[in-house]
């Protein structure tokens, strides 16, 4: 397996088989992945009593590359091993000097380096190293159309359900940042009663405050639909609660699904299987809304949509100095949509 493969599920089975490498290099703009890694090395590898000495946990805007190096060139007290953690080492200047350390890293020391909101660029020779002398792990943001199956299966692993309804309403709500994502399912589970073992639509209205009725995943599928009159009611209930609808939330939805109804249109085979292989959808039931979607819209009218949206974007931005307010820009929006 090349480096740039490593999933996180490779960086938990080595730890938890023993099998460390010196030097972990954690980065990417999805910083729940780079957070679960960490928080699982700083709980796992070393027991209690051997952290108290020997788990060191530095920070990349308060330290330097030749501090962090200093530190690992230790060895442990009474322990075989110590842990360095780096958090923010986006903020670590010099980090060519690491190069030094790759050649010959201290075999007793695991030292992490957490670099969130951004990437090392793989071209540079640092970059390079690291790959090939420590464990490299991007870690990427999700598509929209791969939360459906994070929130899956986050509550698989607790045992909890979740209907489908419930499970779109809430991707289209939070959205990619999954560290607010698993925090909200964290407080649905809290507020699940005792007998129950299943978030619904409306165990998501009470207790997170979207309506079940009129929010964008009904948007979305009202104009799949064509239903001008539910569109014309969600846009109503949206300018008058615009704190909890914000125009850019639901001009990424849109945006998103009419890009890949757009790919779907080029998928080799039109099925429910065809079309969530083409997209990466991992439930084929997710195909089923593009399916219609396709006989509803033409090529066209989808490249002619995504343009509105982005039109639509810029707007509300104040491009040309627009003062057009956003409920009216929706407006427009969606009858161009459905007409």
């Amino acid at each position: 397996m090349s480096k740039q493969e490593i999933k996180i599920e490779d960086i938990i089975h080595g730890i938890r088989n023993k099998q460390y490498s010196p030097v972990y290099y954690l980065m990417g703009d999805e910083s729940y992945y780079i957070d679960k890694i960490s928080e699982y090395m700083a709980e796992h590898i070393l027991t209690p009593e051997e952290q108290e000495f020997n788990q060191t946990l530095l920070y990349g805007g308060e330290t330097n590359i030749e501090s962090v190096i200093n530190a690992a060139k230790r060895y442990p007290m009474m322990s075989s091993h110590q842990v360095i953690i780096v958090k923010e080492a986006q903020n670590l200047k010099n980090l060519d000097k690491l190069s030094f350390y790759l050649q010959k890293p201290q075999r007793s020391t695991i030292l992490v380096f957490c670099h969130k909101n951004g990437s090392l660029d793989r071209r540079k020779k640092i970059t390079l190293e690291i790959e090939k002398h420590a464990v490299l792990y991007e870690s990427k943001r999700l598509k929209e159309s791969q939360l459906p199956a994070f929130i899956i299966n986050y509550l698989k692993r607790k045992k909890i359900a979740i209907e489908p309804k419930a499970c779109e309403l809430l991707a289209s709500y939070v959205g990619s940042d999954l560290c607010r994502l698993s925090g909200e399912l964290d407080k649905l589970i809290l507020t699940l009663p005792q007998t129950a073992n299943q978030i619904t639509p409306e165990h998501i209205e009470k207790n997170i405050g979207i309506s079940k009725d009129f929010n964008n995943f009904e948007l979305k599928n009202a104009i799949i639909e064509k239903d001008i009159y539910k569109c014309n009611q969600i846009i109503k209930y949206f300018a008058e609660n615009p704190k909890n609808n914000p125009l850019q939330m639901t001009l990424s939805v849109l945006f998103n699904f009419f890009s890949n109804l757009m790919l779907a249109y080029y998928a080799p085979q039109k099925t429910e299987a065809g079309i969530a292989t083409q997209l990466g959808l991992r439930n084929q039931w997710q195909s089923k809304e593009y399916m219609i979607a396709m006989r509803k819209f033409s090529g066209v009218k989808v490249m002619q949509i995504i343009a509105a949206i982005r039109q639509c974007d810029a707007q509300s931005k104040g491009f040309k100095n627009s003062s057009i307010p956003n409920a009216d820009l929706l407006k427009e929006l969606i009858y161009y949509i459905l007409h």
